[in-house]
Protein backbone atom coordinates (compact mmCIF):
# COMPACT_ATOMS: atom_id res chain seq x y z
CA UNK A 1 0.00 0.00 0.00
CA UNK A 2 0.97 3.21 -0.46
CA UNK A 3 2.30 5.90 1.62
CA UNK A 4 -0.72 8.29 0.86
CA UNK A 5 -3.27 5.74 0.53
CA UNK A 6 -2.42 4.58 3.88
CA UNK A 7 -2.43 8.02 5.14
CA UNK A 8 -6.13 8.67 3.81
CA UNK A 9 -7.46 5.33 5.00
CA UNK A 10 -5.96 6.14 8.39
CA UNK A 11 -7.05 9.72 8.46
CA UNK A 12 -10.85 8.35 7.59
CA UNK A 13 -10.94 5.87 10.42
CA UNK A 14 -9.60 8.71 12.68
CA UNK A 15 -12.65 10.90 11.82
CA UNK A 16 -14.93 8.29 12.20
CA UNK A 17 -13.36 7.16 15.89
CA UNK A 18 -13.61 10.99 16.97
CA UNK A 19 -17.36 11.00 15.71
CA UNK A 20 -17.80 7.62 17.88
CA UNK A 21 -16.46 9.07 20.78
CA UNK A 22 -18.27 12.64 20.09
CA UNK A 23 -21.58 10.80 19.98
CA UNK A 24 -20.93 8.60 23.21
CA UNK A 25 -19.68 11.27 25.23
CA UNK A 26 -22.88 13.20 25.27
CA UNK A 27 -25.11 9.80 25.58
CA UNK A 28 -23.42 9.42 28.47
CA UNK A 29 -24.05 12.71 29.88
CA UNK A 30 -27.41 12.52 29.17
CA UNK A 31 -28.15 9.25 30.70
CA UNK A 32 -26.69 10.58 34.12
CA UNK A 33 -28.98 10.72 36.95
CA UNK A 34 -29.85 14.11 38.55
CA UNK A 35 -31.05 17.07 36.67
CA UNK A 36 -28.55 20.07 36.07
CA UNK A 37 -31.18 22.57 36.39
CA UNK A 38 -32.25 21.32 39.96
CA UNK A 39 -28.97 21.18 40.82
CA UNK A 40 -27.76 24.85 39.93
CA UNK A 41 -31.21 26.49 40.93
CA UNK A 42 -29.60 26.01 44.61
CA UNK A 43 -30.98 23.91 48.27
CA UNK A 44 -34.57 25.45 47.72
CA UNK A 45 -35.27 25.66 43.95
CA UNK A 46 -38.66 27.41 42.82
CA UNK A 47 -39.96 26.04 39.57
CA UNK A 48 -39.90 29.24 37.92
CA UNK A 49 -36.81 29.47 38.15
CA UNK A 50 -35.53 25.80 37.71
CA UNK A 51 -37.76 26.18 34.13
CA UNK A 52 -36.08 29.18 33.50
CA UNK A 53 -32.47 27.57 33.48
CA UNK A 54 -33.95 24.56 31.93
CA UNK A 55 -34.69 27.12 28.80
CA UNK A 56 -31.51 29.16 29.24
CA UNK A 57 -29.13 25.78 28.94
CA UNK A 58 -31.70 24.35 25.98
CA UNK A 59 -32.98 21.15 28.53
CA UNK A 60 -36.40 22.02 27.37
CA UNK A 61 -35.64 21.22 23.73
CA UNK A 62 -35.22 17.16 22.55
CA UNK A 63 -31.90 15.33 23.23
CA UNK A 64 -31.49 15.09 19.56
CA UNK A 65 -31.68 19.28 18.70
CA UNK A 66 -29.14 19.44 20.86
CA UNK A 67 -26.48 16.59 19.71
CA UNK A 68 -27.05 18.35 16.37
CA UNK A 69 -26.49 21.94 17.82
CA UNK A 70 -23.56 20.84 19.59
CA UNK A 71 -21.85 18.03 16.90
CA UNK A 72 -22.14 21.59 14.35
CA UNK A 73 -20.09 23.91 16.88
CA UNK A 74 -17.01 21.69 17.16
CA UNK A 75 -15.52 22.26 14.02
CA UNK A 76 -15.62 25.62 15.08
CA UNK A 77 -14.12 25.02 18.66
CA UNK A 78 -17.72 26.01 19.97
CA UNK A 79 -18.13 22.84 22.89
CA UNK A 80 -20.77 25.07 24.59
CA UNK A 81 -20.78 26.60 27.85
CA UNK A 82 -20.20 26.28 31.19
CA UNK A 83 -22.93 25.14 33.83
CA UNK A 84 -20.92 26.74 36.14
CA UNK A 85 -19.53 29.93 35.00
CA UNK A 86 -21.87 30.89 32.15
CA UNK A 87 -18.43 31.18 30.56
CA UNK A 88 -18.41 29.21 27.04
CA UNK A 89 -16.03 26.07 27.53
CA UNK A 90 -13.46 27.25 25.11
CA UNK A 91 -12.14 29.96 27.16
CA UNK A 92 -11.66 27.14 29.97
CA UNK A 93 -9.83 24.81 27.75
CA UNK A 94 -7.61 27.75 26.77
CA UNK A 95 -7.16 28.45 30.14
CA UNK A 96 -5.64 25.16 30.79
CA UNK A 97 -4.44 24.08 27.41
CA UNK A 98 -0.69 25.79 27.93
CA UNK A 99 0.90 24.05 31.23
CA UNK A 100 -0.96 20.42 29.90
CA UNK A 101 1.26 21.29 26.81
CA UNK A 102 4.44 22.12 28.44
CA UNK A 103 4.22 18.93 30.66
CA UNK A 104 3.55 16.92 27.75
CA UNK A 105 5.77 18.09 24.93
CA UNK A 106 8.90 18.11 27.87
CA UNK A 107 7.88 14.72 28.75
CA UNK A 108 8.12 13.12 25.12
CA UNK A 109 11.23 15.51 24.39
CA UNK A 110 12.98 14.01 27.03
CA UNK A 111 11.44 10.13 26.47
CA UNK A 112 12.37 9.55 22.84
CA UNK A 113 15.94 9.82 23.40
CA UNK A 114 16.31 8.51 26.53
CA UNK A 115 14.09 5.28 26.18
CA UNK A 116 16.35 4.86 22.85
CA UNK A 117 19.57 5.78 24.91
CA UNK A 118 18.76 2.67 27.54
CA UNK A 119 17.66 0.54 25.01
CA UNK A 120 20.32 0.83 22.66
CA UNK A 121 22.85 0.48 26.11
CA UNK A 122 20.90 -2.52 27.42
CA UNK A 123 21.40 -4.28 23.86
CA UNK A 124 24.64 -3.93 23.18
CA UNK A 125 25.47 -5.10 26.90
CA UNK A 126 23.39 -8.06 26.83
CA UNK A 127 23.75 -10.05 29.56
CA UNK A 128 26.44 -8.35 30.89
CA UNK A 129 26.24 -5.45 34.47
CA UNK A 130 24.75 -2.13 32.44
CA UNK A 131 22.16 -4.67 31.05
CA UNK A 132 20.88 -6.19 34.54
CA UNK A 133 21.32 -2.35 36.38
CA UNK A 134 19.07 -1.16 33.64
CA UNK A 135 16.29 -4.44 33.57
CA UNK A 136 16.13 -4.39 37.53
CA UNK A 137 15.27 -0.36 37.78
CA UNK A 138 13.12 -0.54 34.95
CA UNK A 139 11.31 -3.14 36.37
CA UNK A 140 11.19 -1.30 39.65
CA UNK A 141 9.56 1.90 38.58
CA UNK A 142 7.44 0.63 36.59
CA UNK A 143 5.92 -1.01 39.65
CA UNK A 144 5.46 2.01 41.32
CA UNK A 145 2.09 4.26 40.32
CA UNK A 146 2.32 7.47 39.42
CA UNK A 147 0.36 9.22 42.32
CA UNK A 148 2.76 7.26 45.05
CA UNK A 149 6.08 7.65 42.96
CA UNK A 150 4.72 11.80 43.26
CA UNK A 151 4.05 11.84 46.79
CA UNK A 152 7.12 10.45 47.59
CA UNK A 153 9.39 12.87 45.39
CA UNK A 154 7.50 15.41 47.08
CA UNK A 155 8.45 14.16 50.62
CA UNK A 156 11.99 13.65 49.76
CA UNK A 157 12.56 16.88 47.17
CA UNK A 158 10.41 19.21 48.24
CA UNK A 159 9.82 18.76 51.75
CA UNK A 160 12.31 17.14 53.36
CA UNK A 161 15.54 18.22 51.45
CA UNK A 162 14.04 21.49 49.79
CA UNK A 163 15.43 21.04 46.52
CA UNK A 164 12.57 21.81 44.33
CA UNK A 165 9.10 22.84 44.71
CA UNK A 166 6.51 20.58 46.18
CA UNK A 167 3.54 21.86 44.16
CA UNK A 168 3.07 24.76 41.30
CA UNK A 169 0.54 26.81 43.63
CA UNK A 170 0.76 30.29 42.55
CA UNK A 171 3.62 29.55 40.36
CA UNK A 172 4.04 30.33 36.70
CA UNK A 173 5.10 27.30 35.32
CA UNK A 174 6.35 29.22 32.33
CA UNK A 175 8.54 31.31 34.68
CA UNK A 176 9.32 29.17 37.16
CA UNK A 177 10.20 25.62 35.18
CA UNK A 178 12.19 24.17 39.08
CA UNK A 179 8.04 23.65 39.94
CA UNK A 180 8.09 21.29 36.52
CA UNK A 181 11.05 19.39 37.63
CA UNK A 182 8.95 16.73 40.33
CA UNK A 183 5.80 16.29 37.33
CA UNK A 184 8.26 15.44 34.59
CA UNK A 185 10.19 12.80 36.42
CA UNK A 186 7.09 11.05 37.66
CA UNK A 187 5.53 11.09 34.35
CA UNK A 188 8.77 9.93 32.50
CA UNK A 189 9.78 6.93 35.31
CA UNK A 190 7.40 4.43 33.63
CA UNK A 191 7.39 5.48 30.00
CA UNK A 192 11.11 5.68 29.61
CA UNK A 193 11.24 1.80 31.51
CA UNK A 194 8.71 0.32 28.48
CA UNK A 195 9.93 1.83 25.59
CA UNK A 196 13.77 1.31 26.62
CA UNK A 197 12.82 -2.84 27.13
CA UNK A 198 10.98 -2.09 23.43
CA UNK A 199 13.83 -1.05 21.82
CA UNK A 200 16.32 -2.93 23.54
CA UNK A 201 14.27 -6.15 22.57
CA UNK A 202 14.07 -4.61 18.96
CA UNK A 203 17.47 -3.83 18.89
CA UNK A 204 18.57 -7.27 19.74
CA UNK A 205 16.17 -9.07 17.01
CA UNK A 206 17.25 -6.80 14.37
CA UNK A 207 21.43 -7.49 15.41
CA UNK A 208 20.43 -11.16 14.87
CA UNK A 209 18.77 -10.85 11.20
CA UNK A 210 19.59 -12.19 8.47
CA UNK A 211 20.12 -8.47 6.86
CA UNK A 212 22.93 -7.57 9.71
CA UNK A 213 24.49 -10.94 9.27
CA UNK A 214 25.07 -10.34 5.95
CA UNK A 215 26.07 -6.79 6.21
CA UNK A 216 28.45 -7.90 8.24
CA UNK A 217 29.98 -10.13 5.65
CA UNK A 218 30.33 -7.57 3.59
CA UNK A 219 32.53 -5.46 5.48
CA UNK A 220 30.43 -3.10 6.53
CA UNK A 221 31.23 -0.96 9.46
CA UNK A 222 29.75 -2.28 13.14
CA UNK A 223 28.97 1.13 14.22
CA UNK A 224 27.02 1.67 10.61
CA UNK A 225 25.75 -1.62 11.07
CA UNK A 226 24.05 -0.82 14.34
CA UNK A 227 22.59 2.40 13.91
CA UNK A 228 21.96 2.38 10.50
CA UNK A 229 20.69 -1.31 9.70
CA UNK A 230 19.56 -2.37 13.13
CA UNK A 231 18.51 0.60 14.31
CA UNK A 232 15.67 2.33 12.22
CA UNK A 233 14.00 -1.52 12.48
CA UNK A 234 14.30 -1.55 16.29
CA UNK A 235 12.49 1.47 16.46
CA UNK A 236 9.22 0.88 14.60
CA UNK A 237 7.15 -1.20 17.29
CA UNK A 238 9.05 1.77 19.59
CA UNK A 239 7.47 4.28 17.64
CA UNK A 240 4.01 2.82 18.40
CA UNK A 241 4.69 2.54 21.94
CA UNK A 242 5.58 6.23 21.87
CA UNK A 243 1.67 6.83 20.44
CA UNK A 244 0.39 4.50 23.17
CA UNK A 245 2.42 5.92 26.09
CA UNK A 246 1.18 9.72 24.59
CA UNK A 247 -2.50 8.38 25.02
CA UNK A 248 -1.47 7.24 28.81
CA UNK A 249 0.28 10.94 29.12
CA UNK A 250 -3.27 12.15 28.99
CA UNK A 251 -4.15 10.65 31.79
CA UNK A 252 -1.26 10.63 34.03
CA UNK A 253 -0.94 14.45 33.41
CA UNK A 254 -4.77 14.63 34.75
CA UNK A 255 -3.36 12.30 37.98
CA UNK A 256 0.11 14.25 38.38
CA UNK A 257 -1.98 17.43 37.68
CA UNK A 258 -4.07 16.91 40.53
CA UNK A 259 -1.10 16.45 42.97
CA UNK A 260 1.35 18.80 42.16
CA UNK A 261 -1.65 21.38 41.79
CA UNK A 262 -0.64 22.24 38.13
CA UNK A 263 -3.23 24.77 36.91
CA UNK A 264 -3.30 22.37 33.05
CA UNK A 265 -6.59 20.49 32.15
CA UNK A 266 -6.60 17.97 34.22
CA UNK A 267 -7.28 20.49 37.33
CA UNK A 268 -9.79 21.57 34.84
CA UNK A 269 -10.98 18.47 34.65
CA UNK A 270 -11.54 17.40 38.32
CA UNK A 271 -12.84 20.31 38.83
CA UNK A 272 -15.55 20.15 35.95
CA UNK A 273 -16.47 17.18 37.41
CA UNK A 274 -16.68 18.05 41.05
CA UNK A 275 -18.78 20.87 39.88
CA UNK A 276 -21.27 18.45 37.99
CA UNK A 277 -20.42 20.94 34.88
CA UNK A 278 -21.22 19.02 32.12
CA UNK A 279 -20.28 20.96 29.32
CA UNK A 280 -16.98 21.40 30.22
CA UNK A 281 -16.26 17.77 30.21
CA UNK A 282 -17.74 16.81 27.20
CA UNK A 283 -15.26 19.25 25.81
CA UNK A 284 -12.42 18.27 27.40
CA UNK A 285 -12.96 14.49 26.45
CA UNK A 286 -13.85 15.56 22.90
CA UNK A 287 -9.96 17.32 23.00
CA UNK A 288 -8.43 14.33 24.60
CA UNK A 289 -10.23 11.75 21.81
CA UNK A 290 -8.79 13.85 19.23
CA UNK A 291 -5.24 14.04 20.35
CA UNK A 292 -4.98 10.64 20.42
CA UNK A 293 -6.68 9.73 17.67
CA UNK A 294 -3.58 12.22 15.84
CA UNK A 295 -0.95 11.20 17.75
CA UNK A 296 -1.61 7.52 17.10
CA UNK A 297 -2.04 8.55 12.86
CA UNK A 298 1.44 10.58 13.15
CA UNK A 299 2.84 7.25 14.75
CA UNK A 300 1.37 4.99 12.40
CA UNK A 301 2.70 7.10 9.51
CA UNK A 302 6.01 7.19 10.96
CA UNK A 303 5.68 3.53 11.53
CA UNK A 304 5.37 2.94 7.95
CA UNK A 305 7.79 4.93 6.96
CA UNK A 306 10.50 3.01 8.64
CA UNK A 307 9.28 -0.62 8.05
CA UNK A 308 6.56 -0.45 5.76
CA UNK A 309 5.64 -4.03 6.20
CA UNK A 310 3.97 -3.11 9.27
CA UNK A 311 1.18 -1.31 7.74
CA UNK A 312 0.34 -3.63 5.02
CA UNK A 313 -2.30 -5.07 7.32
CA UNK A 314 -3.50 -2.61 9.79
Amino acid sequence: MSPTGYAARRLALGAAQVLAVATAVFLLVEALPGDAAVALAGDHPDPARIEAIRAAMGLDRPAWERFGQWLAGLPRLDFGVSLVSGRPVAEFLGDGIGPTLVLAVLTLVLLVPLSVLVGVLAALREGGALDRVLTSVSVALHSIPEFALAVVLIAVFGVRLGWLPPTAVGADVLAEPAVLVLPLVVLLARPICSIGRLVRAGMLDALASEHVRHARRLGIGEARIRFAHALPNALAPAVQQVARTTDWLLGGVIVVEAVFVVPGLGTTLVDAVAGRDLPVVQGLAVVFAITTVTVNLLADLVAFRLAPRTGVTT
